[in-house]
């Protein structure tokens, strides 16, 4: 599978740190993320070449669940940046603060919606934040669900609420987690997936 490549971590392993730690990164990238790398490559040995993607799109079962988190990890590093010397959430500023504001009402209405639909998220999964039309709409994603699948929506943000993202620095505290998440986001990020160039993994790795 070499036309999809191996996924790199965007910064270094202390990159997120305090808030996330170079040792939860090292299993979170290295080991969990790294899996959904090699199974993805298992599944599609002599399949047609194409980008990750469109394999996440059309695939069903067992591939789509390997694929759909290969590419998620890979746009959850990115939706998150280094910012070691403050515990304050970081706000959005440029087009995306705009289109939450006409959305949500305000950044703290939205943040609020986004908490509360994280902290009750049951089990594995993740929340989208994605563009449909005009507006911004919160989606859950189960397992390894992903917006790209069944075209519902233009991902501009998320959050991997599996275990193995928190565990080790906030043992069963999600909250903490979700908090610590905050003072991370990349809002610059954020504003390019409104844009032409939006994510695409095989350009990322």
């Amino acid at each position: 599978m070499d036309f999809i490549p191996e996924p790199k971590l965007p910064y270094a392993l202390n990159a997120l740190e305090p808030h996330i730690s170079a040792e939860t990164l090292k299993f979170h990238h290295g080991k969990h993320h790294m899996a959904y790398y090699n199974k993805t490559k298992e599944l599609t040995q002599g399949k047609t070449p194409v980008t990750l993607e469109e394999l996440v799109a059309t695939a069903e079962g067992g591939l789509y669940d390997q694929a759909a988190q290969l590419w998620n990890h890979g746009f959850y590093w990115q939706c998150l940046g280094s910012n070691p010397d403050s515990k304050d959430v970081r706000k959005p500023t440029g087009p995306i603060a705009d289109l939450i504001n006409s959305s949500f009402g305000s950044f703290d209405a939205f943040k609020e919606k986004f908490d509360t639909m994280a902290k009750g998220a049951f089990g594995s999964g993740w929340v989208w934040l994605v563009k449909k039309g005009d507006k911004l709409e919160l989606m859950e994603g189960h397992d390894g669900d992903c917006p790209l699948k069944g075209d519902r929506g233009r991902p501009l943000l998320t959050i991997d609420l599996w275990e193995h993202a928190y565990y080790i620095d906030y043992k069963n505290s999600r909250p903490d987690y979700i908090t610590a998440y905050w003072s991370l986001v990349n809002w610059d990020f954020v504003n390019q997936q409104l844009g032409a160039k939006t994510y695409s993994y095989q350009k990322a790795n």
